[in-house]
């Protein structure tokens, strides 16, 4: 399988303005996602996706690929659609969250080795171990069948434990939040941005919903390795405390 890397990434954002390029010891978080990315053996070609020049102009600055692509882009799916579309002659694009600085690179290789033609769509799940997890809106949670396909991703704590106290819910059951990277094949990929918003997808706020209420299959592969997405200025000086260089 031939495997494209993708990390889309813009400049506006309500949140955190300009993250991307926000220096974390000396290095913009987009350099530091895009090198831990090209550790992955898995990815025949990484590239950065944006519609910033700012963006693109510091890729260039240290020497990683990026490509310019339209600002009317709802999200990175379709950012990384139109850079499928131009770089043809790939099997699998794997989108590649861009304000994850500490992705590890074990991430995107247990992806990308669950790839072999016939998956549709993937991405990863980790087991949840925290009870603050369980309830916070930030953390997608995720219910899969015995195949490991995805049945239904929330902002909620599903599924419900009817006699359950909540201090006891981890101990019965097994809990599981999404870890945000995806891999699509490239046909699916086209065909998914195609697709209308759906009515779950609009009640969550989250585009998989869309995937599988049109009957997409979404495959899980499991990881015990966290990914920490930088979506506020207060996200980044918490990791600034934890790390050094």
């Amino acid at each position: 399988m031939k495997i494209l890397g993708v990390i889309p990434s813009r400049y506006a954002s309500s949140r955190f303005p300009g993250k991307p390029l926000v220096d974390i010891h000396g290095k913009t978080m987009i350099q530091r996602v895009y090198e831990q990315a090209l550790q992955s053996s898995s990815l025949d070609e990484l590239v950065v996706a944006t519609d910033d020049q700012r963006i693109f102009d510091e890729v260039m600055r240290f020497g990683g690929k990026a490509m310019m692509t339209s600002p009317d882009h709802n999200n990175g799916t379709e950012r990384s659609a139109e850079v499928a579309r131009i770089k043809d002659g790939f099997d699998y694009i794997i989108n590649i969250q861009g304000d994850e600085p500490q992705i590890h690179p074990d991430q995107i290789t247990i992806l990308a080795n669950m790839l072999n033609g016939d998956v549709e769509l993937a991405t990863l799940v980790k087991p949840i171990t925290d009870y603050e997890e369980l309830d916070d809106p930030g953390e997608m949670k995720v219910i899969f069948n015995q195949q490991n396909e995805a049945i239904y991703f929330s902002r909620t704590c599903i599924p419900y434990l009817r006699d359950i106290q909540k201090v006891d819910r981890l101990k019965a059951h097994n809990y599981y939040k999404h870890i945000g990277i995806y891999a699509y094949r490239d046909d699916i990929l086209q065909q998914i941005v195609k697709l209308p918003q759906s009515t779950l997808e609009m009640a969550e706020s989250l585009e998989q919903l869309r995937w599988i209420e049109n009957g997409y299959k979404i495959q899980l592969g499991f990881t015990n390795l966290e990914s920490r997405m930088i979506d506020t200025p207060a996200d980044l000086a918490k990791l600034l405390n934890e790390i050094h260089s």
